[in-house]
C-alpha cells in the first residue's frame, strides 16, 4: 500500500484546525480511555486501518485488556464493558452510521442516562473527530503500522538513552 498524497504537509492549516479538536477534546468532560475506545470502535466501523493501528497502540498504554480490544466488535454480545460504555458505543455507532440510523430516540435515551448534555455534545465532537480522521486516513491512504504512542516513544526514547548513556535534555 502507498499513500496517495501526505495530507498533513500538504495542507498545514486544514491539520491545525483539525488538531484544535483533538485539543478539545483531550480537556473535555469525557474521560481518555472512553474516547479511544469510541475512536477504535468507529475505527472498525469505518475500515481504517491507520486509525485501528493508532488506537489499539493507545489503549494498550492506557492498561486496557486484551479481551476488551479484541471483543469491541462484538461489544454487544459480551459481559466486558459498562453500561456508561455501552451507552457511549451505541451512541457513537448510531452517529457514525447517521445515514442509516438517523441516531435513534432509544439511543440517545440511554445516553442520557449515563451522560450530561455536555458529555454528551463532548462524546459527539469525539465520534465526528475520528469520523473526520478515518476519512482522512482511508481517502489518502495513510500506510498504519508506524504510529507510537506518546507514553510509548517516551519508553523507548528513556531505554535508549538508559543503553547509550545519552540524554535528549
Amino acid at each position: 500500500m502507498k499513500a496517495r498524497i501526505e495530507y498533513t504537509s500538504a495542507s498545514p492549516d486544514a491539520l491545525k484546525a483539525m488538531y484544535g479538536l483533538v485539543t478539545y477534546l483531550n480537556h473535555s468532560s469525557i474521560e481518555k480511555k472512553l474516547l479511544h475506545l469510541i475512536d477504535l470502535r468507529v475505527s472498525q466501523i469505518n475500515g481504517c486501518a491507520y486509525c485501528l493501528d493508532m488506537h489499539w497502540k493507545d489503549l494498550k498504554v492506557d492498561g486496557e485488556s486484551d479481551q476488551r480490544l479484541y471483543s469491541l466488535d462484538a461489544w454487544r454480545e459480551t459481559p466486558f464493558y459498562t453500561d456508561r460504555e455501552r451507552a457511549a458505543l451505541a451512541w457513537a455507532e448510531a452517529v457514525t452510521l447517521v445515514s442509516e440510523t438517523h441516531v435513534p430516540d432509544d439511543v440517545y435515551e440511554e445516553a442520557r442516562k449515563y451522560f450530561s448534555e455536555k458529555e454528551l455534545v463532548d462524546l459527539t465532537m469525539g465520534v465526528v473527530t475520528i469520523n473526520s480522521w478515518n476519512r482522512l486516513s482511508i481517502s489518502f491512504r495513510v500506510v498504519p503500522g508506524t504510529y507510537q504512542p506518546p507514553k510509548a516513544q517516551q519508553k523507548t526514547q528513556e531505554k535508549s538513552q538508559e543503553l547509550t548513556g545519552v540524554s535528549s535534555t
